[in-house]
């Protein structure tokens, strides 16, 4: 499983025309899933996100969780995470099948809504994507169980 995580201001999701998630201060995070993803890996990447300490404290350091500054996350499906890119045009056989991705995002979202305030993307739609990255600050997270 991997999430790229952006500290935004501000940031929002758009489908057909229609925002469907949206946030102010927090964290945007592309969410993908590859082959063999199950909820173990879910389970430990929400936990590490609601703890990841990326916000400034009071000495300009970062040592502030998304939780600690009350802040929401945006999740967005992003299965071209797992592309393979060995020749010009990508591959995505190592992403989760969609029937398996939209449970797994569907646990993963619910598991994340648990610790903090959540939105999301709409797995399976063409979205627009608009952030305002704040930093920039952005981390890969990424967790395989074998």
């Amino acid at each position: 499983m991997k999430l790229v995580v952006q500290r935004v201001t501000s940031a929002s999701v758009e489908v057909e025309g229609k925002i469907v998630g949206e946030i102010e201060e927090g964290l945007m995070v592309l969410v993908g899933f590859g082959e063999n993803d199950s909820t173990r890996e879910a389970d430990y990447l929400a936990g590490k996100l609601a703890k990841l300490r990326i916000f400034h404290d009071e000495n300009g350091r970062m040592n502030k969780s998304v939780t600690d500054i009350g802040g929401k996350l945006l999740l967005v499906p992003q299965f071209t995470l797992y592309a393979h890119t060995k020749k010009n045009r990508p591959s995505f056989h190592k992403a989760l099948a969609p029937d398996k991705a939209t449970e797994l995002f569907d646990y993963f979202t619910d598991r994340c809504s648990q610790l903090v305030d959540v939105e999301t993307g709409e797995f399976g739609a063409f979205m627009k994507v608009n952030l305002l990255n704040n930093g920039p600050v952005t981390i890969l997270l990424e967790k395989e169980y074998e």
